[in-house]
């Protein structure tokens, strides 16, 4: 029997952050040991929104080089770029073919997304969530690591598969495509702003000192947290919904010193933020050390790099053809091969 398959990826552009780290890469990493995994820099998602086409190259190679710094290994996944497996664009099409627009008018992020570009929105942004859809199926996910913010995404996936596809098309016994199942992450999952408790990190947020990127030098890292948004009150607790910064700071600290929840917060009970913002930098700084010379390493040889992304587009692409194979047998259009 194989494995259970996992799917995920990170858009390449905006800077990487521990959020995405902690929340995301690192247990994709622990996932390796025990699934199937499938890794791939979406950057066919990256272009929904304005991007710098000069730079998109080159931001995909590092994203690639990320992940494989944070501990994915190319022996272990498969990992590759979006674009390079054409599948996905056609599976796009296939599956916008056969999603009912209400579904979509329902998306609560292309909603939230779309009020912040006014009338230059694009289609792509609004057709984000089949695309997805694409990316999932393509590879029979059994699971797919899913924050609060993908959930709604996700569904559309499933509601896709089985009530367009299987139930139009296969049978109980024969289902065209695998129904992926969500794989709810392990506490310390949302990482929050630093200088707004209630917003999550964001790699698009404009404000830099909202978040520590995984390739911040020390002293960036150093001056970031010092800025980082506090409350007079001494010590430091976690689940005080009128401190959200302190919480947040110290779920950071718990997460990658490598304490328990509990334990982190005995250690820091009494603490004040001249005593606490300095651990929790060294902190930062010696967790993102070892990634960080991996990374630049990986960068020397490029040549190296783009070649494990060929692998694995060959190894993307043996599954993803089967796939679309079926769809496409099972829609009905004439195979001359």
């Amino acid at each position: 029997m194989r494995r259970p398959r996992v799917l995920s990826g990170v858009q390449p552009t905006g800077a990487i952050h521990i959020g995405n780290w902690i929340g995301a890469i690192r247990n994709w990493v622990d996932l390796q040991e025990t699934h199937e995994t499938f890794f791939c820099v979406v950057d066919l998602h990256a272009i929904t929104v304005p991007h710098n086409n000069k730079q998109l190259a080159e931001e995909t190679l590092s994203t690639a080089a990320i992940y494989m710094a944070c501990g994915i290994s190319p022996e272990q996944s498969t990992i590759f770029v979006q674009s390079h497996v054409s599948a996905h664009s056609e599976l796009c099409w296939l599956l916008n073919c056969l999603t009912p627009l209400n579904w979509m008018e329902r998306m609560i992020q292309f909603k939230e997304k779309s009020i912040k570009q006014g009338e230059n929105v694009s289609i792509g942004l609004f057709d984000y969530p089949v695309l997805m859809a694409a990316d999932i199926l393509l590879y029979e996910a059994d699971l797919v690591p899913v924050g609060e913010d993908q959930k709604q995404h996700l569904e559309l996936a499933r509601d896709i598969a089985q009530q367009r596809i299987n139930s139009n098309y296969g049978d109980k016994e024969n289902p065209i495509l695998k129904v992926p199942k969500p794989l709810i992450t392990k506490q310390g999952s949302r990482i929050m702003s630093l200088v707004d408790g209630h917003s999550k990190m964001s790699k698009s947020d404009p404000n830099e000192n909202s978040r520590i990127s995984l390739l911040d030098t020390p002293e960036l890292i150093s001056r970031k947290i010092k800025r980082a948004k506090t409350d007079p009150i001494l010590g430091i607790e976690l689940n005080n919904p009128q401190r959200p910064e302190a919480g947040n700071l110290l779920r950071i600290y718990s997460s990658l010193s490598g304490l328990e929840e509990n334990i982190a917060i005995q250690t820091c009970a009494d603490m004040g933020w001249g005593t606490f913002k300095p651990l929790l930098t060294e902190t930062i700084i010696s967790s993102l050390q070892p990634i960080q010379e991996k990374y630049f390493n990986l960068m020397k040889d490029k040549g190296e790099l783009i070649e494990l992304l060929r692998q694995g587009q060959n190894k993307a692409e043996q599954v993803a053809e089967k796939t679309l194979k079926k769809l496409k047998d099972a829609i009905g259009f004439l195979d001359i091969d």
